[in-house]
């Protein structure tokens, strides 16, 4: 499936969410979620390219892989809660030490927290 043809089936996923309300909300949450799957992709390749010198700025259990990669995966409240109550949280409020990766994911997720709403 070509990238207009996933943005589609997504947004009509998405219009049946009775906790997404317009057009602008889910291109907003479309937004964040393509920003961290391709952030986490590059942690991955630099993952594999530095090996143990490469430390991640995202914190265990959240990298895309770990939650959203599994088509069998949480759906639904369970998944609302885990991102409402821990990835947008962990991420807005990131240990960020100078690395700027993680100064990167940081403040992403916070201009994101402000703005999303349930």
């Amino acid at each position: 499936m070509n990238l207009q043809g996933w943005i589609n089936s997504v947004r009509d996923i998405m219009r049946k969410d009775v906790g997404v309300n317009g057009d602008a909300q889910r291109i907003e949450q479309l937004g964040w979620m393509f920003f961290y799957k391709i952030f986490c992709d590059k942690d991955s390749e630099l993952q594999l390219a530095q090996g143990t010198k490469y430390v991640s700025p995202i914190p265990k259990g959240l990298h895309w892989n770990a939650w959203a990669a599994d088509n069998e995966g949480t759906t639904g409240e369970p998944l609302l809660k885990f991102v409402d109550n821990s990835l947008f949280p962990k991420l807005k409020n990131l240990d960020v030490a100078g690395n700027a990766r993680a100064i990167l994911l940081r403040d992403v997720f916070s201009s994101f927290a402000r703005r999303v709403q349930r």
